[in-house]
């Protein structure tokens, strides 16, 4: 019973390296009011490069941050999945709303990567007192502000 939706990207993700931003395309510049009211913007984007049929079949993958860990693809946030969606919570810098461009400090996505919708972070809806991890997120920071030193330094198991 599969039923097929049709998607349609609202920008695309600029990076560099260095500077991040996502693009939005002018027909949807209005929809940026009052996000700049929010710190946090939820991205949803397509792992494009993941847009395949075999990637589309995996449904479990090796874990890269946890050595010889196999997991179900809806036990992880890999980009190998039925349907390439996905998510980053990202740090709103500013907002051109004339240009369409939302400035972030970082997201895990590469330069033209296509972005599917945005979403402000609400902490009442977005956020959880009790949770549980598997043994393999146990030594990962609590709160994203804590990230960039742990992951910078993070031993990821792939080789140079």
């Amino acid at each position: 019973m599969n039923k097929t939706f049709t998607l349609n990207s609202i920008g695309t993700v600029q990076s560099n390296n260095e500077q991040f931003s996502l693009k939005i395309d002018a027909p949807f510049n209005k929809a940026l009011k009052e996000l700049d009211t929010f710190s946090h913007v939820i991205v949803f984007w397509w792992a494009d490069k993941h847009d395949n049929e075999n990637d589309r079949k995996a449904l479990q993958t090796q874990l890269p941050y946890a050595n010889g860990t196999v997991a179900g693809v809806f036990a992880c946030r890999s980009e190998y999945r039925p349907n390439p969606i996905a998510i980053t919570v990202c740090e709103i810098s500013e907002i051109d709303h004339e240009a369409g461009v939302v400035n972030i400090p970082f997201i895990d996505a590469f330069d033209g990567t296509p972005v599917l919708d945005l979403k402000p972070y609400i902490p009442v809806t977005d956020r959880l007192k009790n949770f549980d991890v598997p043994e393999w997120f146990k030594t990962w920071p609590e709160w994203i502000e804590d990230g960039p030193e742990f992951f910078r330094d993070f031993d990821w198991g792939f080789e140079e």
